[in-house]
């Protein structure tokens, strides 16, 4: 695989290395939603939502559509939610590996 390869797989992960983003990720699994109802879901600021939002839509993850004053944010790429199963699959088999340690305590 060559750098620049690496590198680009490195962003795609750096991306989706921060809670509220893979919070607002999943908000947006059912639909699009409006920056103000994505605000309040996810319980922080306006600023720190649309600043996140930028983010996660310059990386090709969500899409963006402004319809007068208001812009909706929907997911552009699926995959995402493959990778997400993925990762969180794993953790899960990581996590019953260790209860079952102590389930014969």
């Amino acid at each position: 695989m060559s750098y620049e390869a690496l590198v680009m797989i490195a962003e795609r992960f750096r991306v989706l290395g921060e809670p509220i983003r893979l919070r607002l990720i999943n908000l947006l699994r059912d639909g699009e939603m409006s920056v103000t109802e994505l605000t309040r879901a996810a319980n922080t600021s306006q600023p720190n939502v649309s600043k996140h939002l930028r983010l996660l839509t310059d990386a090709g993850v969500l899409r963006r559509d402004q319809r007068g004053n208001t812009v909706f944010y929907s997911i552009a790429d699926q995959s995402i939610f493959r990778l997400c199963e993925v990762v969180c699959d794993s953790l899960d088999e990581q996590l019953r590996t260790k209860a079952s340690i102590f389930a014969g305590i």
